[in-house]
């Protein structure tokens, strides 16, 4: 069995599905290198706008690292794992199309940090997050500690790290911690369709807007500004912009080719 899904049946969106409902999508070490792999594949794919990542089962979207394989490991081989964790959402968070995590259920530690690398969260209205590490003697270590603050703010995200709390899908959404809550069994076609309107919109222009935004986000407005205008930039030599302008002349819909 397959511990990661892919599938395309929407153009130009692809769909990733953690499958090890049987063990709440827990992040083991098999799982993440199929999921490199995953990664690694959509990244040749030119014509790809927007992917969404989320878990089989309704219970789980992810519950983080896979704390019965990590009792069997020595310390050398637990930092190992760790860094694979680290590297593999660091990927995600790097990749050039925007992501949309679909959390539909419990998302806890590493669950959270690797819906916590994705550009947009949707969760149903029964998914349960947090960043529970200080309450198993460690921290946060695949981005939880820098992205969290980045996302909800520094005090509720001191808050919450320090707490180890666990909150419920309404609560998330009014920390801005996911911009939506829908019904269980509506949580994969709303984030089709959230994932299909960004797909309306030109590849090229979405890779540039995601890279201005992402890289501008810790700089200076003025350095901001100029990443935005170097983003811009790849835009202009496009023949996706000569054939949206044509279209907004002629009055009818786009069609983009990502070139």
């Amino acid at each position: 069995m397959k511990l990661i899904e892919m599938n395309r049946e929407t153009k130009g969106v692809a769909i990733i599905t953690l499958n090890r409902s049987e063990a709440a999508n827990a992040l083991s070490k098999a799982l993440l290198l199929e999921l490199n792999e995953a990664i690694a594949e959509l990244q040749t794919d030119s014509q790809l706008r927007a992917v969404i990542v989320t878990g089989a089962g309704e219970k789980a979207f992810c519950a983080g690292a896979d704390l019965k394989e990590r009792a069997g490991m020595e310390e050398a081989e637990v930092k190992e794992t760790v860094k694979l964790i680290g590297s593999t959402i660091t990927k995600l968070a790097n990749f050039p199309v925007p992501v949309i995590a679909a959390i539909n259920g419990a998302a806890f530690g590493g669950g959270l940090e690797l819906a916590l690398a994705c550009d947009l969260r949707l969760a149903s209205e029964t998914a349960k997050m947090g960043l529970t590490e200080t309450a198993l003697g460690i921290i946060p270590g695949a981005g939880g500690t820098q992205r969290l603050p980045r996302v909800i703010g520094v005090a509720a995200a001191k808050e919450l790290i320090y707490t180890a709390r666990r909150i419920d899908a309404h609560t998330a959404n009014s920390l801005g911690l996911v911009s939506r809550v829908v019904a269980q069994g509506e949580l994969i076609e709303e984030a089709k369709k959230l994932a299909q309107e960004i797909a309306e919109n030109a590849p090229l222009s979405l890779r540039a807007a995601k890279a201005a935004i992402n890289e501008g986000l810790d700089v200076s407005l003025e350095a901001g500004l100029a990443i935005e205008k170097i983003q811009y930039n790849t835009t202009i030599r496009s023949n996706d912009r000569l054939e949206g302008l044509a279209a907004f002349k002629e009055k009818r819909k786009p069609v983009f080719t990502g070139n």
